[in-house]
């Protein structure tokens, strides 16, 4: 099996989902791109089409009026997941006119809500028209990608999304996810044992040529927090945090990746009377974070719902000290006390007392980055894992 047509939909502007199409469209095969949302990928493709779903196609002109920035991350995901789907048919009419006219070989939807529902109601959608003598594609096999919050957060929040959620893992052909919890789960949401599924990095894994660890151990306590502002992600608590490491660590640095200029962010550090210690950053490419976290001694991810952070997986190869949620998911990647620390993200004190230990004790440390160089070299290699991805796609070409 030679090259492959193969048409992804994605939001286009993730530098998760960017990283993996990237990865098809340079060894020539012929890749579609239908993205939830406008913007530009960087690197050639053999078509683009921009396929809005759940108000995408206004949150741009929504934010150039200030209406999008004065919600907080968790109102404006409550408003997607009540309002969202009812947006999903009409959407799939689109999407399923694109299919029709490109006829891939295979659909790669990178995210279940929307991209993974949207193509599922398309391929649907389009078989419900054979009565009507309508061209619609022949069956093409449709490939979902889970990211961290999909069957947590997201699919149990409204009916809707519940309904959308089974409705996709029952139309997939195969699943790809990130961790072995979100097999599990997706089991539970409707995906068939006889389904093929792989585990591998949401972003294909870590390109070791651009994240790798810096000469020597850090020395100067720098702590990152990569994760941005987001629905899940207990920032209230990381930020209420620093006051009680710098009241035993007065020298801390914090550096807050893609916060600047946000509203919640700034109050905190002011409420907190932090400014001394803080540096609210704006999102940076990904060769200057992987510069970032060299810099840094410890990375922390306070999220309430998580697959496999990528951001973590990228600190933890530049040689960071991890610090992570207790999330099952979590616990496949670190080992309390081994190579990293596991902290409840509901509680400020928890974080704090991490942060502190991983500062004090540089033999946890300096073990922790041997042991994760090892992890990320044997399980989230770049190349290797997208050799098993191409292996993958052409599995479930010959299956369908």
């Amino acid at each position: 099996m030679g090259i492959m047509k193969i048409l992804f939909v994605a939001d286009c502007r993730s530098p998760i989902a960017q990283n993996w199409i990237r990865h098809f469209a340079a060894q020539d095969n012929e890749v579609y791109l239908a993205s939830t949302f406008q913007g530009d990928v960087g690197f050639p493709l053999a078509r683009f089409e921009f396929t809005p779903v759940a108000f995408s196609a206004v949150k741009k002109q929504a934010q150039s009026f200030g209406s999008a920035s004065s919600l907080t991350p968790d109102l404006r995901t409550r408003i997607r997941q009540w309002i969202g789907p009812l947006t999903i048919p009409r959407s799939a009419k689109k999407l399923r006119t694109f299919i029709q006219e490109v006829q891939p070989d295979l659909i790669h939807a990178l995210r279940v809500p929307y991209e993974g529902m949207l193509a599922a109601s398309a391929l649907n959608a389009g078989r419900a028209t054979r009565a009507f003598f309508l061209p619609v594609p022949q069956p093409i096999p449709l490939i979902a990608s889970i990211w961290g919050n999909d069957f947590t957060l997201h699919a149990p929040s409204t009916l809707l999304m519940g309904y959308y959620t089974r409705k996709t893992m029952k139309a997939v052909t195969a699943l790809h996810a990130d961790c072995e919890r979100d097999i599990r789960l997706a089991r539970e949401w409707g995906l068939g044992r006889q389904r093929t599924t792989l585990v591998a990095p949401g972003n294909g894994g870590i390109r070791s040529e651009v994240f790798y660890p810096p000469a020597e151990l850090v020395k100067e306590p720098v702590i990152i927090n990569p994760r941005g502002l987001r629905a899940y992600v207990r920032n209230d608590s990381f930020f209420k945090a620093i006051p009680l490491v710098l009241a035993k660590r007065p020298n801390a640095k914090f550096i807050c990746s893609s916060m600047q200029g946000e509203a919640q962010a700034i109050q905190w550090v002011r409420e907190l009377s932090i400014e001394q210690a803080v540096t609210l950053n704006p999102p940076v490419s990904h060769a200057n974070m992987a510069e970032v976290f060299r810099r840094a001694q410890i990375v922390v991810s306070p999220s309430i719902h998580d697959g496999t952070p990528n951001s973590l997986l990228e600190g933890m190869a530049c040689g960071c000290f991890p610090i992570a949620s207790d999330l099952e998911s979590i616990r496949e990647w670190i080992t309390h006390a081994q190579n990293g620390l596991l902290v409840n993200p509901k509680d400020p004190q928890s974080i704090a007392d991490a942060i502190l230990l991983g500062i004090e004790r540089e033999d946890l440390r300096r073990e922790a980055a041997g042991l994760n160089a090892k992890i990320i070299s044997a399980r989230a290699e770049y190349e290797r894992n997208m050799e098993r991805v191409g292996e993958f796609y052409k599995s479930v070409m010959r299956e369908t």
